[in-house]
């Protein structure tokens, strides 16, 4: 109606023009005639641009009314009739529909139902009960000879899962109700043991149905930046910046199992803090004492630390097939020697340049030619001539054949890429034997290509081997939601103790919330044919920060009152201030010392 009544205006506005036109066709500046045509014309200018606007942008409030004007008619049921072709008219009155796969709509549309997707607000009321269970069932844990700190674990693990940053002392303990004092020597001071907990959740994956079979083992690092005071802080390579830095490196153990696409698991299981060799020399003793290092602790490497844990998981009865890691650990031959000894299926990644064999070598001794001089060859050698290739020229030669191969399907559409694996022999340091094992290639991208080694049996699949090369990107995972969801990198502890025992919490919060996830998948099933509305295979699973969402909801942080907030500021300045004070004095003191 009001489309109507813009093109009856439109009309009258042209018919004075017209009018004007024949009464004077050549108006002359400053003429009454030519202020009524630019009067006329400047109108008309509106009421097109008016017009258009209703057109193609019809009001708000007009299409709420006919929404609810819509939804209201719903649960009547009316005999169908066949609807008329549109006409140009009814194309322009009629509000444009949203698309099926529901991208765009309110929440009253169909795909928004949360009953669909398997959530529903009972689910965050059931956490807090949930989570203080799972806290009961470790609580033992944290017992100490002579006190039950348990309490403190509690209130820690509460406080990483539903802060968002800042996950320290101070803070934890203002919001969960106990004093930073006590949050400190809880964490850093009290002897309560970090292992117990961990071997705890390794039962309790071991216990959990659906994770019997095609479970991985995961090796890798992480480092963070630090202080120099703090315990293994020292000069040394960070991954996540790319270049050497003051920091802190950890070495993990991480497992996944994704045999169930529609409910992934993945979380850490062990853990253990690199110190440098230098911490172990007669000039750090002081600095060993300080930040609490076991006097029987000796050096070892990031490779020996990760073999020690993957043993530690394996006597404990973790079911799993294989172990992958990347090249730091994949290019010591030590390492694949240890896994294979033991039965471990491995996939390592290895350097480009890694040297491999096609044919085998036959090695030995050389025996010394007649009448040459020099030393009697003692050390061993390629005898039949077979020369070796890296990897990178292996994966460029004409007789290696690639096949695309779909892994799995992920949320961003499928994990399908160009793979090949070839049997290639490798060399060990003073062995007269060569190693045969399968280099596997991927092409991820134009220019970017990887290579691992593995020991899987001679008629292992491509599928297999690929499914093996892509099994690492989980500990990836495991890592980014152990920092962005409960707050592994936030640690500001210097001591020894206080790493392992944030550890230990950290992997009992990421349990925590994988275990919930894991289980609410299997309860809550999601409506199958929303993958059908929205032409998927796969739909988005509850991921551990949609959890957190719900836990804050249930148990909201405490907002301070006015009068807290002051307090707090003010004991902000008095800190502030004594720190300065500590600072000054120090600073006097070496500027009083003789050079």
């Amino acid at each position: 109606m009001r489309n109507c009544l813009w093109i009856i205006i439109l009309l009258i506005v042209w018919i004075g023009q017209w009018v004007a036109s024949i009464a004077s066709p050549l108006p002359t500046p400053g003429t009454p005639w030519w202020e009524g045509w630019l009067l006329v014309e400047n109108l008309a200018d509106v009421v097109i641009y008016q017009a258009n606007q209703q057109w193609l942008c019809p009001s708000r409030s007009h299409s709420r009314r006919r929404g609810r004007h819509r939804r209201g008619r719903r649960g009547k049921k009316r005999p169908s009739r066949p609807r008329a072709a549109p006409t140009r008219k009814n194309e322009e009155e009629t509000e444009p529909e949203q698309p099926s796969d529901g991208s765009q709509g309110s929440p009253c549309d169909t795909v928004f139902a949360p009953q669909r997707w398997g959530v529903s607000p009972e689910l965050s009321q059931e956490l807090p009960k949930r989570l203080h269970g799972f806290w009961q069932r470790y609580a033992a844990c944290f017992k100490t000879r002579t006190r039950n700190t348990s309490e403190y674990a509690y209130r820690y693990l509460s406080g990483l899962l539903r802060l968002e940053t800042e996950r320290n002392y101070t803070n934890i303990g203002r919001a969960t109700g106990v004093a930073a004092e006590n949050v400190q020597h809880f964490m850093s001071n009290s002897p309560w043991p970090a292992r117990a907990s961990l071997d705890q959740v390794v039962q309790e994956i071991k216990a959990t149905p659906g994770l019997e079979r095609g479970s991985v083992l995961i090796l890798d690092e992480s480092a963070d930046q630090s202080g120099h005071q703090k315990a293994g802080a020292g000069r040394q390579y960070n991954g996540r910046l790319g270049k050497v830095e003051m920091s802190q490196v950890g070495t993990f153990l991480g497992y996944a199992n994704t045999t169930q696409l529609t409910r992934p698991m993945w979380t850490w299981v062990d853990g253990e803090l690199y110190l440098p060799e230098h911490w172990f020399t007669p000039e750090m003793a002081e600095a060993r004492k300080r930040v609490g290092i076991p006097s029987e602790h000796q050096f070892q490497t990031k490779i020996e630390q990760g073999w020690k844990m993957i043993q530690h998981v394996q006597t404990q009865g973790l079911p799993f097939e294989a172990v992958a890691c990347d090249d730091l650990y994949g290019q010591s031959t030590w390492l694949r020697d240890k896994l294979d000894g033991a039965g471990i299926p491995y996939i390592a990644d290895v350097p480009c340049t890694t040297q491999v064999y096609l044919e085998k070598p036959v090695l030995g001794v050389p025996e010394p030619v007649p009448g040459q001089r020099g030393r009697k060859p003692t050390r061993l050698r390629v005898l039949n001539g077979v020369k070796p290739l890296q990897a990178h020229q292996v994966a460029r030669r004409a007789d290696t054949y690639w096949q695309r191969v779909r892994v799995r399907a992920i949320e961003r559409g499928e994990l399908n890429d160009p793979f090949a694996a070839r049997r290639v022999w490798t060399l060990r340091e003073g062995e007269a034997e060569p190693v045969q094992e399968w280099l596997v290639m991927r092409r991820e991208g134009k220019k970017r290509t990887t290579y691992a080694l593995s020991n899987a049996p001679a008629d292992a699949s491509l599928e297999y081997l690929a499914w093996l090369k892509c099994q690492r990107y989980f500990v990836e995972r495991a890592i980014q939601d152990a920092k962005s969801e409960v707050g592994w990198d936030e640690l500001q502890a210097r001591k020894y103790r206080g790493w392992e025992h944030h550890l230990a919490l950290v992997i009992l919060a990421v349990w925590f919330l994988a275990q919930t996830r894991w289980e609410w998948a299997e309860r809550c099933a999601r409506d199958p044919t929303l993958a059908q509305q929205f032409e998927l295979e796969l739909l988005p699973a509850l991921s551990m920060a949609n959890i957190r969402v719900l836990l804050r909801a249930a148990m909201p942080l405490p907002q301070p009152t006015p009068e807290e907030a002051v307090s707090l500021i003010v004991e902000h300045f008095v800190n502030r201030t004594r720190s300065r004070k500590s600072r000054l004095k120090r600073q006097r003191a070496t500027s009083n010392a003789p050079p």
